[in-house]
């Protein structure tokens, strides 16, 4: 799955760097440049559009491990050609034409990108030593895995693949499960795709597969589901009708048709009783919160349980 995450922000950077490229054509002459110095960089601009093509023709699981230092190149080459091409001869000791410098100051034009945090995790490996707390913590932040993910996400879906950045966003929710603005753009790239638009159900940040429904103004969800992926014990009795889980020394009991349950030995009302939809049990979204122990939150636009742990 790591290895399919690569691949895709890999893509996501290729067609950033495409788009560049092609406003450097003879027929697109920028402001200030002569047609000569145009020209001179179609060479490059072919000899990667092969290495691409060849990239794609390739297997996968071969080329995870070139595919990630291809990220790295691309990107440091093309965040350092917006800077002037002096060499920062005060740092001989440095890798590349200006040492940390010069990433320092190529990191500003891509920092809210994926390329962003390719650098700052080359600042913060190779140069710690070199930068003050300050420029630190700024390149923590820019390599926040959730933001990447979510950029690379959004440059796949301006390019027109939006199955590749539903994907990529749900990473994104798997980085960082409390933050509801990752769902509320899920929604909207589910949507573009065509996708069902019901309640839908993360558990941690994981999806599932059985969904949740609202009945007479009440949300239910699939409890062993969401026992489960707590990492909860759950045992079913078909001649009592009831699911037991167990977790952390909480010993929860439900009866289908019923709105008492207990914890622990102890008798609890639910807002509605348990019912089985589709071969499981569901149970009032609230006394997961309660029985569980478990922050259960809305996000209203995206229709989404949100379920996770402290």
């Amino acid at each position: 799955m790591k290895k399919k995450v690569i691949l895709l922000t890999s893509l996501a950077l290729m067609l950033v760097t495409t788009a560049g490229t092609a406003s450097a054509k003879p027929g697109n002459t920028p402001p200030g440049k002569t047609g000569k110095e145009v020209s001179s960089k179609a060479p490059k601009d072919k000899e990667r559009q092969v290495e691409e093509k060849q990239t794609e023709e390739m297997d996968p699981s071969e080329t995870a491990k070139p595919e990630e230092d291809e990220v790295k190149e691309p990107s440091v080459s093309e965040a350092e050609n917006t800077e002037s091409p002096a060499t920062d001869s005060s740092e001989p000791g440095k890798k590349g034409p200006k040492g940390y410098k010069g990433l320092l100051k190529a990191i500003q034009n891509v920092k809210d990108k994926p390329a962003g945090a390719v650098l700052a995790d080359i600042l913060l490996t190779k140069y710690a030593a070199e930068l003050t707390d300050e420029q630190k913590k700024e390149l923590e932040a820019i390599i926040e895995e959730d933001k990447a993910l979510e950029t690379a996400a959004e440059m796949l879906e301006n390019n027109g693949s939006v199955t590749d950045a539903v994907y990529l966003q749900e990473e994104a929710i798997k980085s960082n499960f409390k933050n509801l603005d990752l769902y509320k753009t899920l929604g909207k790239l589910n949507e573009k795709a065509g996708k069902k638009n019901g309640v839908k159900l993360y558990v941690n940040g994981e999806g599932t597969d059985a969904e949740p429904f609202i009945k007479k103004g009440n949300t239910f969800v699939p409890f062993r589901a969401i026992a489960e992926t707590l990492n909860a014990e759950v045992t079913w009795n078909p001649e009592e009708r009831s699911i037991t889980v167990s977790k952390d020394g909480v010993s929860i009991k439900l009866v289908v048709d019923s709105k008492t349950a207990t914890v622990n030995g102890q008798y609890v009302s639910l807002d509605a009783p348990a019912t089985i939809t589709k071969g499981s049990t569901y149970v009032p979204v609230r006394f997961v919160s309660e029985a569980l122990r478990a922050t259960v939150l809305w996000e209203e636009q995206s229709r989404t349980v949100v379920v996770y742990e402290e």
